[in-house]
């Protein structure tokens, strides 16, 4: 089997896999005050000071069909028997719908892509184990039976903390911005069964926001089967104290990282996360 996997830029790849010679990385666009940029051609912290300093509202757009369908045509030139795409939650984008059909459009390959029903790192940690068991002689069907089983056991929870960012991108009215400032609400999102983002939880005060998402890591985190990822943006205190937490806990498997330019462009600057992404 000789396996391809595509991933898109929402997608938060370690570095030593980013050269793999079996990965590729779909683009998805993001502008703000009129300039466009690529997310894989830009550090973290590049987007946060552009976001910081911008005067219009940032924004995404989906990676580009026709692209994906000339990558496609590109590997079966290069002779791949097998392809996996990993992309953007369908619950957040319309992207997985469209490109649903170019799984039977290359006969020569057999071509997957499973919701991922999720984003940032665990999104990439996919990609990355998908790897790793095609490396290590997994067949087709192995490799995409624990793909469905990362998915179904993937949780992640994610800390808003300024709602400024929620109203400026539209997600938030200006009057519950307000009233939200005025009530030092933290709402608590997650990805819900269906991979839509969902408030789970509306706290008063970062203290008692910090507390919940601990509460979250104990309740759904498995010390055996989860790799645990601390996921922000510019929330390096709060994002330091929830990894000694977990490792406080005796989880084995934890990491700190932070959220790339498509996912901050709408969680926005100081948003924080606990991701448990089951592992091989």
């Amino acid at each position: 089997m000789k396996l391809a996997v595509i991933t898109d830029s929402s997608a938060d790849i370690a570095s030593n896999y980013l050269e793999h010679a079996d990965l590729y990385r779909l683009e998805i666009p993001i502008s703000i005050d009129g300039i466009d940029y690529e997310p894989s051609k830009m550090t973290h912290e590049d987007w946060y000071e552009l976001m910081r300093a911008g005067k219009d509202v940032p924004k995404t757009a989906q990676p580009s069909v026709a692209v994906l369908s000339e990558l496609l045509k590109s590997l079966q030139e290069k002779g791949y028997s097998h392809v996996i795409g990993l992309f953007l939650s369908s619950g957040i984008s319309g992207f997985y719908q469209n490109i649903f059909y170019l799984q039977d459009e290359f006969p020569e390959m057999e071509i997957k892509f499973p919701d991922s029903l999720i984003t940032s790192s665990p999104l990439g940690f996919m990609a990355e184990q998908a790897l790793d068991m095609a490396a290590a002689g997994k067949s087709f069907d192995e490799v995409l039976s624990f793909l469905q089983y990362q998915i179904d056991n993937d949780y992640a929870f994610m800390l808003v903390d300024d709602l400024h960012w929620l109203a400026k991108g539209g997600r938030l009215s200006k009057g519950g911005e307000i009233l939200g400032s005025l009530l030092n609400i933290k709402p608590i999102l997650q990805f819900s069964e269906d991979g839509n983002v969902e408030v789970y939880d509306k706290v008063r005060t970062q203290k008692k926001s910090m507390a919940e998402l601990k509460k979250l890591l104990l309740k759904f985190g498995d010390k055996e089967k989860h790799k645990i990822f601390i996921i922000h943006a510019e929330a390096d205190e709060q994002a330091q104290e929830l990894y000694d937490y977990a490792i406080e806990q005796g989880f084995p498997d934890v990491e700190k990282v932070s959220f790339g330019p498509v996912i901050v462009t709408h969680l926005g600057l100081g948003a924080l996360a606990y991701a448990m992404s089951p592992k091989k």
